[in-house]
């Protein structure tokens, strides 16, 4: 039952976000005076819409997505009037680009020249395609700021042990294993066990140099590779010098996830302290996190092929690569339903994922290619470059950049798109990422 309510919660915060995208683009455009025929969320047939004055707002069976309909998107050939397009062509993609600007044109009724998004000034195409990504980053600041100024859980690891690992297992293993945590009879000692580290020790130096924080003295372990080295701890108020020999194993690359390099190994777990944000963390944690997204929104085109592997060829799926829609409604679900989280856990987790989804689709949708909002982006950016151009070499003004030359590109990205969604939807189905 709980899994159920997890992934219906996050499916209508899914859908409400994509919603709210939408409001980003809807309130400028209206606000522009470009006429919007409809509002939807989703594709496909209608489920329900109504009509408020020229507008048309629904929900469609599809919850994948979501669009407005301004007219005019594509404006006339240069030379021709307004609401004319020329009949004849010379080659199929001339046909496809010709006949969505007579479409287009088509929509444009009696008194609605003006109206159309076309004709809008550079900066108000700006403020009408950014709305709807710019709508998904404050909807991330919100969830984030939250999530972490409202709920006290484990944030600051510290130089205090909470559990010495029993065995060195190396990265590439771990997944292949049901239990990462059990050790096999053949699996060598970690480092920590054999020198004698305790649950409570408090780590001061590592080869007699002081540590005062978890990534300072994990930096230095991994930096060190196998060596024998001295551990400094504070047990029961007495200072105790613990001779180690650090071993060497794989680990996951730091700098370049999902990459695993060969690094020094103590065998320790940190504490972390419980404490909830401070306003002044909030914009850094944000910042990290678009950082990060957008590393990983690039590095999607790559991780594709591991999908496919995990998909077809039974490989484990890569908890840092890409995750569509059912695979994270499923991870709200087992946030929901799972018992090694409170209830305040699980309260973050959930607004945490949330964030994160939006924070994605902000950073997805201004990549500068149609038909996505970053290529009408760009296509009013290169209008705004062209006209400055022309004004500073005192020539007439070259008019609006004409983007319907660019929907063979558009549909051919939206063909991938549609390709990717689908494998991972069905990845999801077969091989689904799940709460580790």
């Amino acid at each position: 039952m709980l899994t159920t309510l997890g992934v219906v919660a996050f499916a209508l915060g899914l859908l409400l976000s994509i919603a709210l995208h939408e409001v980003g683009h809807l309130v400028p455009a209206k606000r522009s005076g470009v006429k919007v025929t409809q509002y939807m969320v989703g594709f496909g047939p209608t489920l329900w819409s109504t009509r408020r004055g020229e507008t048309e707002y629904g929900l469609k069976w599809i919850p994948l997505g979501g669009y407005i309909r301004m007219i005019g998107m594509f404006p006339p050939r240069p030379g021709e009037p307004a609401g004319t397009a020329r009949s004849s062509t010379t080659g199929p993609f001339q046909a496809m680009v010709e006949d969505a600007r007579r479409v287009s044109l088509r929509e444009i009724g009696p008194g609605d020249e003006a109206r159309t998004f076309y004709r809008l000034p550079v900066r108000r195409k700006l403020l009408v395609m950014l709305g709807g990504p710019t709508m998904n980053f404050l909807i991330a600041v919100v969830l984030f700021s939250v999530a972490l100024l409202s709920f006290s859980i484990p944030r600051e690891a510290t130089t205090t042990v909470a559990a010495v690992s029993e065995c060195v297992v190396p990265a590439s293993e771990l997944a292949q294993r049901p239990d990462p945590n059990e050790c096999l009879a053949d699996d060598p000692r970690t480092p920590a066990l054999q020198a004698g580290l305790r649950p409570g020790d408090q780590i001061v130096a590592f080869a007699g140099e002081p540590v005062t924080t978890w990534e300072q003295l994990s930096e230095r372990i991994r930096a060190t590779g196998a060596a024998a080295v001295t551990v400094t701890v504070l047990r029961s108020g007495w200072e105790l010098e613990l001779p180690v020999d650090l071993v060497a194993t794989e680990r996951e690359n730091l700098e370049e996830p999902g990459e695993l390099v060969t690094v020094g190994f103590l065998g320790v777990e940190p504490t972390r302290i419980e404490r909830r944000a401070t306003v002044e963390e909030v914009p850094g944690f944000v910042w990290d996190a678009t950082w990060t997204t957008g590393q990983a929104v690039l590095a999607v085109p790559q991780r594709m092929v591991g999908v496919w592997n995990a998909a077809f060829s039974g490989d484990e799926r890569d908890p840092n690569g890409p995750i569509g829609i059912v695979g994270v409604s499923r991870i709200g679900g087992e946030v929901a339903s799972t018992t090694e989280l409170d209830l305040s856990q699980k309260a973050f987790s959930f607004l945490a994922l949330l964030a994160g989804l939006n924070l994605a689709l902000f950073v997805f949708n201004l990549i500068p290619l149609l038909p996505l909002d970053g290529g009408h982006v760009a296509g009013a950016l290169w209008e705004g470059a062209r006209r400055q151009v022309a004004r500073w070499r005192d020539r007439p003004d070259p008019g609006p950049v004409d983007v319907a030359k660019m929907l063979p590109l558009a549909y051919t990205v939206a063909l991938l798109l549609v390709a990717m969604s689908g494998l991972l939807l069905y990845a999801d189905l077969v091989n689904p990422v799940r709460l580790g």
